[in-house]
């Protein structure tokens, strides 16, 4: 984790990201939720492109191994993420059909798995070399790609890198559940940067398009306190 000589930095890196320890106050709900978003959004994108492609079904059975470890109540992110001798594991995936839709989809579930086991270095490798898909169904998973990079960011102490992918969060799909967060969490890191009038226009675009969320409610204490 990064170190903070400002107690205020502290606080605010720690209400943008601590992944780990978010998920450990959260529990299950937490786990199910990310798992639920990640499956529905890349459903649909899924069945269209691996129909088309050579190494579809191989590739398929493989990611359906690798989901299964992730999506249940209790994931075993280390046996999702390398598999054993009664399944793959999104590794085996990227590995053998990283070229693919699924290979692709892997690469940010393996990203998802690294960070829950707390190797930021790998998170972020394998989330990078996800590559965004140009389809609606795969927007949310285009916005959570970019979202849990700017979490690694802010982990690191780059608030600028971490306000970038932020924004770049919130274009990629706007709806009411990832748009909002996203916006909040860049309120924030532009709150650690320093950077009012970059946080009060977080805070504007919340109130203008979600204004009903409990993200534009806390981003408006951010400002009150700035």
């Amino acid at each position: 984790m990064a170190k903070f000589e400002n107690p205020q930095d502290a606080a605010v890196a720690e209400a943008v990201s601590k992944t780990e320890q978010f998920f450990q106050q959260n529990g299950k709900k937490v786990v199910i939720a990310l798992a639920a978003i990640v499956i529905v959004a890349v459903g649909g994108y899924l069945y269209k492109s691996l129909v088309i492609d050579a190494n579809a079904q191989k590739a398929s059975v493989l990611m359906l191994e690798a989901q299964e470890r992730f999506g249940v109540e209790t994931p075993d992110f280390a046996l999702a993420l390398n598999g054993d001798e009664n399944g793959a594991g999104f590794l085996d995936v990227v590995e053998q059909y990283g070229s693919t839709a699924a290979g692709n989809i892997a690469k940010h579930y393996a990203g998802i798995c690294y960070l829950r086991l707390g190797d930021l270095e790998n998170a972020e490798k394998y989330l990078s070399s996800y590559k965004a898909v140009n389809e609606l169904a795969a927007e949310v998973v285009n916005a959570q790609n970019l979202g849990l990079r700017g979490d690694i960011a802010v982990e690191q102490g780059n608030y600028a890198a971490a306000v970038a992918l932020y924004k770049k969060a919130v274009a990629a799909s706007q709806n009411i559940y990832t748009a909002p967060l996203y916006l909040y969490k860049q309120t924030l890191a532009c709150a650690a940067l320093g950077d009012k009038a970059g946080a009060q226009a977080c805070l504007d675009a919340l109130q203008a398009d979600y204004a009903m969320s409990s993200e534009a409610r806390e981003a408006e204490k951010v400002l009150g306190s700035f």
